[in-house]
């Protein structure tokens, strides 16, 4: 079995946090914020927007790393940080990333 499935490197980590992200963020979108403003449960938002904010901090983090090792382009960080703001953003940077 290859040893290297075992230790990511700085891009697979950026990788795993954008997918976490991205879930976190349609969590908020599209299940915290309809029970908060139509079922008036605001303890969703809480929860799902605390956890979204400490994945959104851990994504750019793991941004910066991954350009720190790689040296990715200003084009390449721009278009990561952008698709952090978009629902799905992530999702649709991801295969990009691995030609990266």
């Amino acid at each position: 079995m290859d040893a290297s499935l075992f230790q990511p490197n700085a891009r697979d980590r950026f990788r795993l946090i954008g997918i976490l992200e991205g879930l976190s963020f349609l969590l908020l979108l599209l299940i915290a914020m309809p029970l908060k403003y139509v079922m008036d449960m605001p303890v969703a938002v809480t929860y799902v927007g605390w956890a979204h904010g400490v994945l959104f901090m851990a994504y750019m983090f793991f941004l910066a790393n991954a350009w720190w090792t790689y040296r990715w382009s200003i084009g390449k960080i721009v278009l990561a940080v952008c698709a952090a703001f978009f629902p799905g953003g992530p999702f649709i940077l991801d295969p990009k990333i691995k030609g990266w």
